[in-house]
C-alpha cells in the first residue's frame, strides 16, 4: 500500500505525518501497473484504527508476495546480499581509477594492477566479512552471496581490455526500488563484467516475481573519459566539481548504484567521478512512471564517488551529513523538518591502507531498522553518536575489508525490507530542490 506523508513543523518521522489523498491517488495511478500488492481506497475521513489495521494486513501481504521489496535505507531488514572478498584484484591504473584514488596510493596501483590484493590482507578481510554475515544471520537477516569469479582474468571488448575487480560491493552495482532490481552500468572498465557474479541471484529473484532492469551498457571507449582532467590540481578539480564536471564525460549514460540514496518516493543522486548527468537522467525517466522523483544534489567535494560516505539518510527525518563535504541543498531537508547530524571525525589510523576510499567509511553504516545500526567496532565516537540518537549500535570489525573500498553499506545490498512506499518531503518538481 502506498502511504504519502509530508514532514513539517520541525518534527521528524512518522509523528509528523499528514495524509495527502489527492497526491496519493495520483501516485497510485502511476504505480498500479508495476505493483503486485493490493491498493486500498483513500479517504480523508477514514477511521485511524481501521486504517492501521489495513496497513498492518497489507504489510504482511507485502512480505509474503515479494521476494524483492525495499523503498528506503531504514525499514526492518529481512534479506541482504553481502559481497565476497575472494579474488579481489587490484585495478589497472587507468584514468578513471587515477581520478578516484589518492596520490599516495598511485605507486601501488602502478605496480600491482591486475594482481590480487595482498594475500595476508585479503585473508583478514575474508574473516571479517564472514563474521559480519554470521552477525546479520544472528539478527534474523537472510544473507545471500554472489558467485566467486576469477577476476584476474583479462577480457577484451572492441574498445578496451582489462582484468576484473571483485564482487565485494553489491551496493555499487545493484539498486532496489520497491520490487525492482536495477543493474547499474558502472563507469570503471575493470567493473564492466561485474554483473556476472550476481546473475544467478538476480535470475532467482526474477523467477520469484521481482522486476529486473539492466541499464544501457556503456561502450567505455576513450570518449567517456576526459583525458585532460586535472589529476593533481585540487583547486582546479574543485572548480570543475562546482560546474558538475569530472573525469567521466557525457558521451553516454553511466552510473554506479551507490550514487543514489533512497527515501521513499524521493531518490537523491550525485554527479560524481562515476555517475554522469545522462545516467541520472536515465534513472529519473525510468522511475517517473512509478511516482519516484530523482533529485540531483551536490557537495563541496573535489573527488566524489558514491554518496553513502558523504550523505547517508538513516531514518525518516534523519540524515548523516559529512562535515567535510557540506551539501549545497541541505536547506531542502531542513524545510521538511529533518534532523541533520554531523558525524564525528573517523578514528581509523593514518597508516591503515585505504586504497580506494576515505576514512569517512565510518559513516557508511547499515541500518537493520530505525533503532539498530551496524557500525564499525573501532569507531567508538560514532557509536556514542548513535546512542545519543536512541539507536542501538551493533559493533562489527571490518577494518581490513574497508581497504577494498567500502563500509557496511557498500558491502551490502538490501534486497527486502518490511515496509511501504511513503513520501517524506514536501512535493517538488522532479529534480528541483528549491
Amino acid at each position: 500500500m502506498l502511504r504519502v506523508r509530508i514532514m513539517k513543523g520541525g518534527s521528524r518521522g512518522r509523528e509528523a505525518a499528514h495524509p495527502l489523498p489527492k497526491l496519493m491517488r495520483c501516485l497510485l495511478g502511476h504505480i498500479r501497473q508495476y505493483a503486485s500488492i493490493p491498493v486500498a481506497k483513500t479517504s480523508v475521513a477514514i477511521d485511524d484504527e481501521v486504517h492501521d489495521k489495513e496497513d498492518n494486513q497489507l504489510d504482511k501481504d507485502v512480505g509474503k508476495k515479494n521476494s524483492v521489496w525495499s523503498w528506503n535505507e531504514w525499514d526492518p531488514l529481512e534479506e541482504v546480499i553481502v559481497g565476497r572478498v575472494e579474488g579481489a584484484t587490484v585495478p589497472k591504473f587507468t584514468a578513471e581509477v587515477k581520478a578516484n584514488t589518492y596520490e599516495r596510493h598511485w605507486d601501488f596501483f602502478s605496480r600491482c594492477g591486475g594482481q590480487l590484493f595482498p594475500e595476508n590482507h585479503l585473508k583478514k578481510a575474508w574473516l571479517e566479512i564472514e563474521e559480519f554475515c554470521n552477525i546479520l544471520q544472528h539478527e534474523g537477516v537472510v544473507v545471500k552471496r554472489p558467485d566467486p569469479i576469477d577476476w584476474a582474468e583479462v577480457y577484451k571488448t572492441p574498445d578496451f581490455e582489462s582484468p576484473g575487480l571483485y564482487a565485494a560491493m553489491p551496493r555499487d552495482i545493484l539498486l532496489i526500488i520497491g520490487d525492482e532490481i536495477i543493474e547499474a552500468p558502472m563507469a570503471w572498465r575493470t567493473r564492466f563484467f561485474e554483473y556476472r557474479a550476481y546473475r544467478d541471484l538476480i535470475k532467482d529473484y526474477f523467477r520469484q516475481g521481482a522486476y529486473w532492469t539492466t541499464a544501457p551498457k556503456p561502450q567505455m571507449s576513450d570518449a567517456l573519459y576526459d583525458k585532460d582532467y586535472p589529476m593533481k590540481n585540487v583547486e582546479e578539480r574543485n572548480k570543475l566539481a562546482a560546474q558538475g564536471k569530472f573525469v567521466t564525460t557525457e558521451f553516454e549514460p553511466c552510473f554506479d548504484a551507490a550514487d543514489f540514496m533512497r527515501a521513499g518516493t524521493d531518490v537523491f543522486a550525485q554527479r560524481s567521478q562515476v555517475t554522469n548527468f545522462m545516467g541520472i537522467d536515465w534513472m529519473r525517466r525510468h522511475l517517473a512512471p512509478k511516482g519516484i522523483r530523482v533529485h540531483t544534489i551536490s557537495f563541496k567535494d573535489p573527488n566524489p564517488m558514491h554518496i553513502d560516505a558523504t550523505f547517508n539518510i538513516i531514518g525518516p527525518g534523519l540524515v548523516l551529513s559529512n562535515p567535510d563535504r557540506p551539501c549545497y541543498q541541505i536547506d531542502m531537508f531542513k524545510r521538511s523538518g529533518w534532523t541533520i547530524v554531523h558525524p564525528p571525525k573517523p578514528l581509523i589510523p593514518d597508516d591503515h591502507p585505504l586504497w580506494m576510499s576515505s576514512k569517512w567509511l565510518s559513516m557508511n553504516v547499515l541500518m537493520l531498522d530505525e533503532k539498530r545500526v551496524v557500525v564499525d567496532a573501532n569507531e567508538t565516537t560514532t557509536q556514542k553518536m548513535f546512542e545519543s540518537l536512541g539507536i542501538q549500535s551493533i559493533p562489527v570489525d571490518i577494518r581490513h575489508a574497508n581497504s577494498l573500498g567500502g563500509g557496511f553499506h557498500c558491502w551490502t545490498c538490501d534486497v527486502r525490507r518490511h515496509g511501504t512506499l511513503e513520501t517524506y518531503f514536501d512535493p517538488m518538481p522532479d529534480g528541483q530542490l528549491d
